[in-house]
């Protein structure tokens, strides 16, 4: 078995524990520091965890929420097998999807 690297995103509760309880309070604080998202692109940052942000975005909540990178992002090491289950994944994706190849048709002429 493999080491497969993960993540926690805690943004919401650093948020929280700064009294900052709604997406709105965290969109003019980006804008002040030169990040423009739309109030769907902050509910997402703060509710889902990303899989891609920003070095720039990352600095900016950084300084928003006077936190530390380990503050915002906790790496968890999860055991990898070589087949998934339904209680693997964590990534919001169903367990299984892509998994299943139809066998490819075989064309025959008419005939045989």
């Amino acid at each position: 078995m493999t080491t497969k690297l993960d993540y926690r995103w805690h943004l919401r509760e650093v948020m929280a524990t700064r009294g900052m309880f709604s997406t709105t309070d965290l969109r003019p604080l980006l804008a002040d520091r030169g990040i423009d998202l739309s109030a769907s692109q902050v509910y997402r940052l703060v509710v889902e965890r990303p899989e891609r942000l920003s070095l720039t975005k990352l600095m900016a909540l950084l300084d928003i929420l006077q936190c530390r990178m380990e503050d915002l992002i906790e790496p968890v090491a999860t055991r990898a097998s070589g087949r998934k289950t339904a209680a693997a994944g964590g990534d919001g994706t169903a367990a299984g999807v892509g998994e299943y190849r139809p066998k490819r048709a075989r064309i025959t002429p008419a005939g045989e």
